[in-house]
C-alpha cells in the first residue's frame, strides 16, 4: 500500500518527466521484442526477424526522444518508469514464461503497441497544458506509427508461406505437448477404471463404496500417468515440449476420465447411479473418438472401433466379475 501511495499521477509530471517516461518505456519494449526474437529464432526464424525489426524501430524512437530531451532539458534524464506512475499501462512479464506459443507472442506484441497508443492518446486528452498535450499527442502518433511499422516489417519478413509454415509448426507443437498426452490420459482414465468401478458396483451394490473405489482408482491412475509421461521424455530430442506440461495434461485428463463415471455413485440409489454412470461412459468414449478424429486425423470409424469396442469389453468384464 505504501508503494501505491508513492506513485505519481500523470497530471503531476513535468514535460521533462513525461519525456523521460517515454524514453524508458521505449527501451523496455525494445528489450521485450528482442527476448521474443531470441526465443523464436531456432524454430520460427521469420517471426524472429520480425521482432528484431520491431526492436530496431523502438530503438530509433528512443534515440529521437533522447535527442529531443537533450535539446530541451540537457543530458541528465530523470529516472522514471511505468511502475512509478499511477494508471500507466504496465507490461505483464509474460516474456519471462517458458513455452509461450507463437500466436500468444504475436498477440502480446500487438497488445503492447495498441495499449501504448491508447494510453498516450487518453493522457493527451486529459492534459490541460498545451505543450504537454502536444507532446503526448506526438507520442500517441508515434505509437500508431509503430503499429504501421510492424505491419510493414511483417510484410517484409513474414510472407504468407512463412506464416502458414510457422502456424503449422505451432499447431503441431500444441498437439504434441497438450492434445496427445491429454488424449492418452483421457483414454486411460476412462477405460482402465471401468473394470474396478463397475466390478465394485455390481459386487457390493453400495454406491458410497463404489464412489470411493472409483475416486481412488482415478486419482491413482492420474498420478501414475502424469509422472510416467513427464519422466518418459524430456522433450529435447523428440520435440514434444515441456515434460511438466505433458505430465500435467496427461495426469489431469486421466483423473477426469475416471471421475466422470465415479461421481454418479454419490447418488444413493444404486440403479439410478449406475444408469447415469453408463450414460456418462457412453459420452466419454464417443468424445475420445471425436478428439482422435478431430485432432489426430484418425478415421472416425477406426477411432470408434478402437475406443467404443475396447471400452465396452472392459465394462463388460468389470460387470461380469462383479456379478460373479
Amino acid at each position: 500500500m505504501q508503494l501505491f501511495t508513492q506513485r505519481r499521477r500523470l497530471a503531476s509530471l513535468s514535460e521533462q518527466e513525461v519525456l523521460a517516461l517515454a524514453i524508458s518505456a521505449e527501451e523496455e519494449d525494445a528489450r521485450i521484442y528482442r527476448s521474443y526474437a531470441a526465443r523464436l529464432r531456432a524454430d520460427y526464424p521469420a517471426s524472429a526477424a520480425l521482432f528484431d525489426g520491431m526492436a530496431a524501430e523502438e530503438d530509433d524512437h528512443r534515440a529521437r526522444l533522447i535527442a529531443l530531451h537533450e535539446a530541451r532539458f540537457g543530458t541528465e534524464i530523470p529516472l522514471i518508469r511505468r511502475e512509478h506512475v499511477a494508471g500507466f499501462h504496465t507490461r505483464r512479464p509474460v516474456w519471462l514464461l517458458d513455452g509461450l506459443s507463437l500466436p500468444r507472442i504475436r498477440a502480446e506484441a500487438q497488445a503492447m503497441e495498441a495499449t501504448a497508443e491508447r494510453f498516450y492518446a487518453a493522457a493527451a486528452r486529459r492534459c490541460q497544458d498545451a505543450a504537454t498535450r502536444r507532446l503526448l499527442g506526438d507520442l500517441a502518433a508515434a505509437e500508431a506509427d509503430h503499429q504501421a511499422s510492424a505491419g510493414r516489417l511483417e510484410d517484409r519478413h513474414l510472407d504468407a508461406e512463412s506464416r502458414a509454415q510457422e502456424d503449422q509448426d505451432a499447431h503441431r507443437q500444441f498437439l504434441l505437448t497438450w492434445v496427445q498426452p491429454g488424449l492418452a490420459g483421457l483414454m486411460d482414465g476412462s477405460v482402465s477404471t471401468l473394470a474396478p468401478i463397475f466390478a465394485t458396483a455390481f459386487a457390493t451394490q453400495d454406491t458410497w463404496t463404489t464412489f470411493l473405489v472409483g475416486t481412488a482408482a482415478s486419482v491413482g491412475a492420474g498420478i501414475s500417468m502424469g509422472f510416467t509421461e513427464a519422466a518418459s521424455d524430456d522433450g529435447q530430442l523428440s520435440g514434444r515440449g515441456s515434460p511438466l506440461k505433458r505430465g500435467l495434461a496427461s495426469g489431469v485428463m486421466t483423473t477426469l476420465g475416471g471421475l466422470g463415471h465415479a461421481l454418479p455413485y454419490l447418488i444413493p440409489e444404486f440403479w439410478t447411479a449406475t444408469t447415469l454412470a453408463l450414460l456418462i461412459v457412453f459420452v466419454e468414449l464417443w468424445a475420445i473418438a471425436w478428439i482422435q478424429n478431430r485432432f489426430m486425423q484418425t478415421p472416425f470409424w477406426r477411432a470408434t472401433m478402437q475406443v467404443v469396442l475396447g471400452g465396452a469389453l472392459v465394462l463388460g468384464a468389470g460387470a461380469l466379475i462383479g456379478s460373479g
